[in-house]
């Protein structure tokens, strides 16, 4: 356990294996967190993923006899964070389970079971002794059931996934592996997890600006608690969540005899010669995750395949699959690559940024077979209107 304040205790779940969430990639693994609140009535802000239940336990039997804990608060139904409330309950039967009204319906679809619940809805107090605890829902960041919970005398808000990142270490708080790493970290949550629900996201944000926080502990990942990293996290998800983008290009493409390659390098050296940041994406070598990790920073989102079967690449497909969910609003897109015989294709790529609420830059640049030197130059004048979006807009 790590004890973040006077009677307040961490003590989740380190998951050093995971390496994919959901199709996310999670190379530095996760954490599962729980957090231990010693008061006249214990309480338990969330549990772990099941197999980390025992890990769990060793640590609350640090701090006290498990049996006594008399809450059990649910901020989210996913099993991540709810996977160890059927087998905690077996050791501390008359402990109430605390959670939202879709929460409510959520573990009963999951667990089949009823359990004591305790339904609260926001701006609702639960007095645990020297504490008070308060709810604030916040349906769908990132799903219905989603709430905070924040306690009043400590200043402390555990938001469950809302701030949190994929990454596994012995360091518990943001400061002590490193403010960037962890920053870089929760840009990659939000863009895979959180992106798509902008507006749920301020209006939670605007629910929570009138309380003074002290500490952000979230369900996954590093604690925040410097005042400076607060408010920097705070203001990184106002700004994703109104889908404002930065100031860079990403190049995304698949290739099959190179031909869709050399496009794509060749923009990428046209606009590296503008000064414009510009990351080249291949996806034979990289995790769309990681995409989109880039994506939720750039301006302008450039996307390329050849033509198989009269389709895309499946890889493509897949990608622009996970990109539509993800709506990244407020951008720019360009499609190119190469084909055999027919173009029909790449209507695909087109519709899928649209889809994904992007503007079209111009008409895609698509080219027969190999391309040529001259047809290459003819990339230039893409590179011209990014250059144009970049200064004027």
């Amino acid at each position: 356990m790590v004890k973040i304040k006077e009677g307040i205790y961490w003590t989740g779940y380190i998951d050093w294996d995971l390496r994919s969430f959901h199709g996310y990639s999670t190379p530095s693994g996760s954490t599962y967190n729980a957090y231990l609140i010693l008061d006249e009535q214990p309480t338990l802000l969330d549990t772990v993923k099941h197999y980390g239940y025992d890990e769990m336990l060793l640590r609350i039997k640090e701090i006290i006899d498990p049996s006594k804990i008399k809450y059990i608060i649910s901020n989210h139904t996913e099993m991540d964070h709810s996977g160890s409330i059927e087998k905690l309950l077996s050791i501390c039967p008359q402990a109430q389970v605390v959670c939202s009204p879709k929460g409510e319906e959520g573990l009963r679809r999951h667990f089949k079971k009823n359990w004591d619940f305790k339904v609260v809805n926001s701006g609702d107090t639960l007095n645990i002794g020297r504490r008070n605890l308060k709810f604030f829902l916040m349906p769908m960041v990132h799903w219905p059931d989603s709430m905070a919970t924040y306690s009043v005398e400590d200043n402390i808000l555990f938001p469950n996934d809302a701030f949190g990142q994929h990454f596994a270490s012995y360091e518990r708080f943001a400061e002590e592996i490193g403010i960037d790493i962890a920053i870089k970290e929760a840009t990659k949550y939000y863009a895979n997890i959180v992106m798509p629900y902008g507006g749920q996201v301020l209006k939670a944000l605007e629910a929570l600006s009138g309380i003074k926080i002290d500490a952000i502990c979230p369900s996954h990942g590093l604690i925040w608690r410097r005042k400076e990293d607060i408010e920097r996290i705070i203001s990184l998800y106002k700004k994703w969540a109104n889908y404002e983008p930065g100031k860079s290009v990403v190049i995304v493409y698949d290739t099959m005899w190179h031909s869709t390659q050399m496009m794509a390098n060749v923009l990428y050296e046209l606009i590296d010669k503008e000064n414009i940041a510009v990351k080249l994406c291949n996806l034979q070598n990289t995790h769309i995750s990681d995409v989109i990790a880039e994506i939720i920073s750039a301006k302008v989102v450039m996307v390329g395949s050849p033509i198989l079967n009269n389709k895309i690449l499946p890889s493509m497909g897949a990608f622009l699959t996970y990109l539509k969910g993800l709506k990244p609003k407020n951008r720019y897109g360009f499609t190119f690559g190469s084909y055999g015989w027919a173009k029909a294709g790449f209507k695909e790529l087109e519709d899928s940024l649209k889809e994904s609420g992007m503007e079209l830059l111009a008409e895609g640049k698509y080219i027969n077979y190999v391309p040529d030197s001259i047809e290459l130059d003819g990339l230039k004048e893409i590179v011209d209107k990014i250059k144009n979006i970049m200064l004027n807009k």
